[in-house]
């Protein structure tokens, strides 16, 4: 195991496994970028909602295929197929709210629950049918990089970057938004149009990490990234890289484990290694971590009986 993963990590595997490192090394650096955003803004629970509710649209594709004879596996078909039940899954969390007709957690909650609920009966569905053994359909509940192609991979990896493009021309509006919407409304940005914009980013990132990470902990890589960054900096400007690359990191470390003990689910392979990271940073980062909160009280204490005994 050992072996296998020194090779996974070090891209020393062969040419699949080098295109499989890359294509979740990338997907992990757009999610944990956008994620900033996404975390700023309080949509990670909406978040949540598109991916649970991509799994109708994965097993309506596999039928489809299935029944017209085409490769129910092709990974840009399941895409194809999870995006269209992702989308109305995601504007209805974010439209519910409105007008006090739900609470936010109760709207995610629906979503997240009519999505996953269909999804689980349409997998009864898909197993039932003739090819239904060989679906493999599990593998986006769960995320499975050793099983992927190369040529998965590479979709992965340029819808990523693709989504990583977007993130940085959207950069400064994005930044006003989620700091102060009322702000960015008076200064004339399209404050609705940013936030679909948002929004449709973390469509396209959550349906890009499906295969990878799984529709389960997808937003995990979005939202434990930007979670670890925050408690190392306070600007934003530094903020986002340092997130992309500890998504990044934690994609990649998480597809090598994988890779090198197939019986480990990707998604929560990845998942742990975020969370890895989120510990050390929550005990050690230098303004915010626990450590340096404690040594700075103690240093005050002692000032303060300095002080009392100088009085």
């Amino acid at each position: 195991m050992m072996e296998a993963l020194f090779q996974a990590l070090t891209l020393s595997g062969g040419y699949n496994a080098r295109v499989v490192a890359l294509g979740c090394a990338a997907f992990g650096l757009a999610a944990g970028a956008l994620g900033c955003f996404v975390l700023l803004r309080g949509r990670a629970l909406i978040a949540d909602a598109a991916a649970h509710a991509t799994l109708p649209g994965l097993c309506l594709a596999f039928i489809l295929a299935a029944g017209m004879g085409w490769n129910p596996r092709s990974l840009p078909l399941l895409m194809g197929g999870a995006a269209p039940t992702a989308a109305p899954g995601v504007l209805a969390a974010a439209a519910l709210p409105r007008g006090g007709r739900l609470r936010d957690d109760a709207a995610m909650a629906l979503v997240i629950s009519i999505g996953f609920g269909i999804g689980v009966a349409l997998l009864s569905v898909v197993q039932s049918l003739p090819v239904g053994g060989q679906a493999g359909l599990s593998s986006f509940i769960l995320g499975q990089a050793a099983g992927m192609s190369a040529a998965d991979a590479w979709l992965i990896f340029w819808l990523a970057l693709a989504a990583l493009a977007a993130v940085a021309v959207l950069f400064r509006p994005l930044a006003v938004l989620c700091f102060d919407a009322d702000f960015a409304a008076a200064a004339g940005l399209p404050v609705r149009w940013l936030d679909l914009a948002l929004l449709g980013l973390m469509l396209a990132v959550t349906v890009a990490g499906l295969r990878a990470v799984g529709l389960i902990l997808v937003v995990a890589l979005m939202v434990v990234p930007a979670a670890t960054a925050r408690l190392s900096t306070e600007r934003l400007s530094v903020m986002v890289p340092l997130a992309g690359l500890l998504g990044a990191f934690a994609a990649w470390m998480g597809a090598g484990l994988s890779a090198a003990a197939p019986s480990l689910p990707t998604g929560a392979t990845i998942a742990l290694v975020a969370c890895a990271l989120f510990l050390l940073a929550l005990l050690f980062a230098p303004a915010r971590g626990v450590v340096a909160f404690a040594l700075r009280q103690r240093r005050l204490r002692q000032e303060a009986a300095m002080e009392a005994r100088s009085a």
